[in-house]
């Protein structure tokens, strides 16, 4: 009977000595983890042995997204620099489209007069050195007479029937457009054939 008694544990006391069993042990892989040198932390985090595994991988994840963060950061601020430098010379070069505009006036109604003769080759070659000058910007006109009609690039002021000339076709330009490299800033205003 007295050996009964003493093999006899109650259940709650088998369960507290298996908790500091266990607590002892992750004490003890603590304790070895601390004493091991960085390379063999790092190897034993590549094994997923580590007792502080889990805290180093989420570490690691939050490293990773904040760089990756960063870079695209980084890479989005290039884009806009670049869009920034690409055109940013919109605003002055809109702002000149008016004389463009007054110099082909003069053109159109002084080339017919031939008192004007001389005056309108002075303003054709002003014209062309202004075009010049600005084409090194990257203006490039849009609207010629004879060009398909493309809505994109050109405003349909009025539809007229010309015999020979096909459907869609611009017949006539009110006002020349201009774009900056890809970038529309004016479009043509013509007369497209019905």
């Amino acid at each position: 009977m007295a050996n009964d008694e003493t093999h006899d544990i109650p259940a709650e006391n088998e369960e507290l000595a298996a908790e500091a069993a266990r607590g002892a042990e992750q004490e003890a892989a603590q304790g070895a983890a601390d004493a091991l040198t960085g390379e063999e932390v790092a190897a034993l985090c590549r094994e997923r042995v580590c007792p502080a595994c889990d805290e180093h991988q989420k570490a690691e994840d939050i490293r990773l997204r904040a760089l990756a963060e960063l870079e695209n950061v980084k890479k989005r601020l290039e884009r806009e620099r670049e869009e920034h430098l690409k055109y940013a010379a919109e605003k002055v070069l809109s702002d000149l489209l008016p004389t463009l505009d007054h110099l082909d006036l003069a053109l159109q109604y002084g080339s017919s007069d031939p008192a004007c003769k001389n005056m309108a080759v002075g303003v054709e070659m002003t014209r062309k050195l202004f075009l010049d000058a600005l084409a090194g910007h990257g203006l490039q006109p849009v609207g010629e007479k004879g060009q398909p009609f493309d809505p994109a690039l050109h405003e349909a002021v009025s539809k007229e029937e010309a015999p020979g000339t096909e459907s869609g076709t611009i017949i006539a330009v009110m006002q020349r457009g201009y774009r900056l490299k890809e970038r529309l800033l004016r479009p043509a205003k013509v007369t497209v054939s019905a």
